[in-house]
C-alpha cells in the first residue's frame, strides 16, 4: 500500500519527492507565528519597536526571518533547496500579543509553505531571544500555514 506521507517510499523509508514532472508555476505561501509577551513586555513596545541591550527586537527579527527562510532546505531534512524570488515579514501588536505575518514567493516545480514557516518560526524564535531577560514567560502560541496557491491544491485558513 502506497503511503499518503509524500515523504515516505513504498518501502517505508524517508524520501525527497521527486518535482521533476511537476510544471512551473508561481507559488506563494503565507504563515503566521503569535507571541504572548505578556503586559510587562508589551509596556515597553514605542512606536511599534521593543529596543534592547541587543537592540531593535522586531526589525532583528525581520531579518533574521528571511536569513531563516533562505536556510530552510540546511534545517528541514528532505525539504527542496530553492532560490527564493521574496520573503517578508511583517511584525505589528494585536491584542497586547505580537503578530508576525510572513510570505514566500517563487517560480517553481515545488511550494513554498516550509519557507514563510521557517520565516515566522525564526523570528518568534528571534522575540523570544531578544526579549527573555524581561521576562520568561514569553510563549510562543501557535505557528501556522495560513494560505497557499500555485501548485495542485491551493489553501486559505478560514
Amino acid at each position: 500500500m502506497k503511503s499518503k506521507l509524500t515523504h515516505i517510499s513504498a518501502t517505508g523509508d524517508p524520501m525527497m519527492v521527486d518535482v521533476s514532472e511537476k510544471k512551473v508555476t508561481k507559488r506563494i505561501a503565507k504563515a503566521r507565528a503569535v507571541v504572548n509577551v505578556g503586559p510587562e513586555i508589551a509596556s515597553v513596545i514605542k512606536d511599534g519597536e521593543i529596543m534592547t541591550k541587543k537592540g531593535p527586537v522586531f526589525q532583528t527579527a525581520i531579518i533574521a526571518g528571511v536569513m531563516g527562510a533562505k536556510q530552510t532546505s540546511s534545517l528541514i531534512p528532505l525539504c527542496h533547496p530553492i532560490g527564493l524570488e521574496d520573503c517578508q515579514v511583517v511584525i505589528r501588536m494585536k491584542d497586547g500579543k505580537i503578530v508576525i505575518d510572513t510570505s514566500a514567493t517563487i517560480t517553481s516545480k515545488t511550494g513554498v509553505e516550509m519557507e514563510a514557516l521557517t520565516a515566522a518560526s525564526v523570528a518568534a524564535l528571534t522575540i523570544y531571544d531578544m526579549c527573555k531577560a524581561l521576562s520568561h514567560e514569553i510563549v510562543i502560541e501557535e505557528i501556522k500555514l495560513m494560505e497557499k496557491s500555485g501548485g495542485k491544491k491551493d489553501f486559505k485558513r478560514k
